[in-house]
């Protein structure tokens, strides 16, 4: 039977503006860097993105290496596109990213020209796309001349196969930069997507500022600290657990000083009524130059639950005061 989408699926999502852009956004976006590819279920992965789009989540973030293998991502995302999401397609958000490797030999990574025009054609053939709508990159390449990096985003959008450029991981210095040289080419800097999360403030202290001035908005990603500030761990660190399997979050992570902080904001969250994940959620969306923040999801039942930040109780003056409270006694030596 077709794909038929809710039809009261935008009526409770409050979308936010994306800067001084025309573009409003979900506040929780979906992403698909951990959890999609050929080693996972394709129905588990399918009813992950249907059940999003049903509930309002509109946008969906990618990159060309993610999976795995790099690229499956897209491809699985692709194929949902092609079938259930075809009809719907005006009504989606896609982003996607070229910053790090992806093939061999010296045009396959960093941020010339000809890679990041290169990886865009192959994701767009991955997503079976004539655009996307959001294209970064990903990260900071040193090496090359901002200009080329953005020239390149800047034909990406002139030829058509990005609407909107938008870069990751670069510092504030790098973001001021791009953003004028982005300006000056009529293509405005619509996102920088910076790691933030309650475990990781360092946007804050001054690649915000550069988003703001820039007109553009942030749109963090890993806000629950690659599951570190969600109910995971308050025991220790389970078998099979990503502290265990990720690249990304690794057992010497998570210390002894570091689970009592997390048990701490578990008690600031249980004593609100709501997970330690709902509330994480909630306060990195606190930010006004936050747009989205971007989740993750094994399974429906985990989405639904980080779906409900949404609803959560308004975090109070105290409630801010008790968490930093918790935050300066883990910075403490």
């Amino acid at each position: 039977m077709p794909f038929a989408a809710d039809p009261t699926r935008y009526d409770s999502m409050p979308y936010r503006r994306a800067g001084r852009s025309g573009l409003v956004l979900p506040p929780l976006s979906l992403g698909l860097w951990q959890n999609f590819g050929a080693t996972r279920s394709f129905e588990t992965q399918h009813a992950i993105v249907l059940r999003a789009f049903d509930a309002g989540i509109t946008h969906f973030d990618l990159a060309n290496n993610y999976g795995p293998p790099p690229g499956a991502a897209e491809e699985v995302f692709g194929r949902i596109l092609a079938t259930d999401l075809r009809a719907y397609r005006d009504e989606i958000v896609v982003s996607t990213k070229a910053g790090y490797l992806m093939w061999p030999g010296p045009y396959g990574d960093h941020g010339s020209r000809k890679y990041l025009l290169s990886s865009l054609d192959q994701s767009l053939k991955r997503l079976g796309l004539d655009y996307v709508d959001v294209f970064y990159h990903h990260r900071p390449d040193l090496e090359t001349p901002l200009e080329e990096s953005m020239g390149a985003l800047t034909t990406a959008v002139g030829q058509g196969k990005a609407l909107y450029p938008a870069i990751s991981n670069y510092d504030a210095a790098r973001t001021t930069a791009a953003a004028e040289l982005l300006a000056a080419a009529g293509t405005p800097l619509l996102l920088h997507q910076p790691r933030y999360s309650l475990f990781d403030r360092t946007p804050e202290a001054d690649v915000f500022d550069a988003v703001k001035r820039a007109g553009a908005a942030a749109i963090v990603f890993s806000p629950l600290a690659q599951g570190m500030l969600t109910d995971r761990y308050l025991n220790g660190v389970p078998e099979g657990s990503r502290a265990v399997t990720s690249a990304f979050l690794h057992e010497s992570d998570l210390s002894e000083d570091v689970l009592a902080t997390v048990r701490s904001l578990n008690d600031i969250a249980a004593g609100r009524g709501q997970s330690l994940a709902q509330l994480a959620l909630q306060w990195v969306l606190r930010n006004p130059v936050v747009v989205s923040a971007i989740i993750g999801a094994s399974s429906v039942s985990q989405l639904e639950q980080n779906l409900a930040a949404l609803d959560g109780p308004e975090l109070t003056p105290d409630a801010l005061d008790a968490i930093d409270a918790v935050l300066a006694d883990r910075a403490r030596p």
